[in-house]
């Protein structure tokens, strides 16, 4: 609006004789941008930046989640794929989000030194003609500040994390376990935010978020899973199983307490603030949340041909679930262990819990 008042202003001194027609046509018209569109404008590519990233990381895994499924690769290649990708597009992200924080940093370095109006500005100027109109919007306009990733006490992580998955199973002990051990994994990946407590300190922080959990079951001796009635029960496979697993998987809230142990800075103008995940960590809470599938999975040679087949259902597992969880480590990377309050399966004679143990990665 401000540019059409602009250039209806040049067209009537043009036309009340003025500026000349080639004076006119040598108007430049250019806008003093204001801190505040500068660094809206930062903002805005560093969510651009992010979005896309995440969003090119799900396609890969499912692209990857696809080739397990059709056998061309194994869950354990699968694995180390999608935590190799996670570790790329983390790093893209880093590597880009940092040409834009050197952008914010000169920007509020230009601010200090008073390069930078506190408003928008529109100038015509002529290169023959002496005319020069301005016009500036009125003050008193709210303003949003943004501020350094540094000075934030909201910040936002992708977390990626994956390991052992097994059962407790009550009046039974570990070693004696109706799942492989070393052959029953998990994964889990999502988005969460990290909000310092106190203002002055960065020991304490509260963590928050969505994720989506893959429990993996690979039960021994042959068996697969067989819902009878109410319960669900292993069985001994009438053939030769290659692959046999059952797959949960759940959308989950996480919350943790988070002692982050990074020092305070301290900037070249003696001013302090704080950096998160560049030192030991402590995370201590727990999650709940709502199964979103069950599928299981059987692989087997009959007649010479190799078959794969998909169940899908229920099997009686439970809807939700919810339980404890605690990390430790160091900077990004940390152990990483939770357990499922609620039983596996709803109706079981016996009830059995999820356990996973693993590693964890918190990418800002």
């Amino acid at each position: 609006m401000q540019k059409i008042i602009l250039y209806t202003v040049v067209i009537l001194l043009t036309f009340i004789g003025k500026i000349s027609a080639q004076e006119r046509d040598s108007v430049k018209v250019k806008q003093m941008r204001s801190f505040e569109s500068q660094a809206k404008e930062i903002a805005n590519n560093i969510q651009t930046i992010t979005t896309a990233e995440k969003q090119a990381l799900k396609e890969e895994v499912a692209t990857i989640d696809k080739q397990i499924e059709e056998g061309k690769i194994t869950k354990e290649e699968g694995d180390a794929l999608k935590l190799k990708i996670a570790k790329e597009r983390a790093q893209n992200i880093e590597t880009k989000v940092a040409v834009e924080e050197a952008r914010l940093s000169q920007l509020v370095q230009d601010k200090v030194d008073g390069r930078i109006r506190e408003t928008e500005q529109d100038t015509i100027e002529f290169r023959k003609g002496r005319v020069i109109i301005s016009f500036e919007p009125s003050k008193g306009k709210s303003k949003k500040e943004y501020k350094p990733r540094s000075e934030r006490r909201t910040t936002t992580q992708f977390v990626f994390a994956a390991g052992l998955n097994n059962v407790v199973t009550d009046g039974e002990s570990f070693d004696k376990s109706d799942f492989r051990v070393w052959g029953s994994h998990f994964y889990e990946w999502g988005l969460t935010l990290n909000s310092r407590i106190l203002k002055d300190h960065n020991l304490l922080h509260a963590k928050y978020g969505l994720s989506v959990m893959y429990n993996n079951l690979r039960p021994t001796d042959n068996r697969y899973f067989v819902k009878n009635g109410d319960a669900t029960e292993l069985q001994t496979g009438a053939v030769s199983f290659d692959e046999s697993r059952l797959r949960n998987v759940y959308l989950t809230i996480p919350v943790h307490l988070e002692f982050d142990f990074t020092p305070k800075k301290v900037n070249k103008d003696g001013e302090s603030y704080f950096r998160t995940h560049e030192s030991f960590r402590v995370g201590i809470g727990g999650y709940a949340g709502v199964r979103v599938k069950s599928k299981q999975i059987l692989k087997y040679e009959e007649d010479d041909q190799r078959v794969k087949t998909k169940q899908k259902g229920d099997f009686n597992v439970s809807d939700f679930n919810y339980g404890l969880s605690a990390y430790i480590g160091y900077g990004t990377m940390s152990l990483y262990a939770k357990y499922d309050i609620n039983p596996l399966f709803k109706d079981n004679a016996v009830d059995q819990n999820n356990i996973s143990l693993g590693v964890r990665f918190d990418f800002n």
